[in-house]
């Protein structure tokens, strides 16, 4: 069942170590289903090499296992308290992505001081406060500190994106390394500058409604 999205979320794990945001087993992507609310998710502590459409797991909104021979990534619990909380997400990414959770572990948002962040993000990249993983606290934590943002720090842990699709998700968790990279380079030399917040709003604006092919 669901092999359209198998493939979807399978591709979309793979892009993780590509990108650099993970080591050995670490993180994970996950989708929804539109018709059937199933939650499509990586397995836990498997190799992203030995990883296969197939190996995919599904479940439903309380965490129940509907297809797979695997279980599914310990971080479940976290993103089904997220799918059940906001309607308009289909994609979550986890990473634990070297720059941007050097942000996290000193328990420190990243500042708007880059057009690419402005586009993307349309604000700062919030923390939040450190919950236990395992069961819903990582979830609810987000859900109460991510506002209107794709992307949080979750404190002494790492980095949550959410999307529309787990490609959209995944666009945003590859893009909050790299701003992370620029922003702690920067610091090493001084000060960064922040862009002010109506130019954010506008940059944000043209982003979301001009860029692209499909937009306008």
């Amino acid at each position: 069942m669901l092999e359209t999205l198998k493939e979807r979320v399978y591709r979309m794990n793979l892009m993780l170590p590509q990108n650099n945001l993970v080591t050995m087993t670490s993180g994970n992507v996950s989708g929804r289903d539109e018709a059937s609310g199933y939650i499509v998710i990586k397995p836990s502590g498997i190799l992203y090499e030995e990883l296969r459409p197939e190996a995919m797991v599904v479940v439903d909104l309380e965490g129940n296992v509907i297809e797979g021979k695997l279980k599914p990534s310990v971080d479940t619990a976290t993103h089904l308290y997220i799918y059940k909380k906001r309607r308009d997400i289909h994609g979550i990414v986890h990473t634990h992505s070297p720059y941007a959770t050097s942000f996290a572990a000193l328990g420190q948002p990243i500042p708007v001081c880059l057009t690419a962040m402005a586009d993307e993000f349309g604000g700062p990249i919030p923390v939040g406060p450190y919950a236990p993983i395992g069961g819903e606290e990582i979830g609810r934590a987000i859900v109460a500190a991510i506002g209107g943002s794709p992307a949080i720090l979750m404190q002494n842990h790492g980095v949550f994106t959410l999307g529309t699709s787990p490609e959209a998700a995944l666009k945003a968790a590859v893009m909050v390394e790299d701003v992370a990279k620029t922003v702690h380079l920067a610091l090493l030399r001084g000060e960064p500058k922040e862009l002010p917040p109506e130019e954010v709003k506008n940059l944000h604006f043209r982003y979301t409604t001009a860029y692209g092919q499909n937009a306008g």
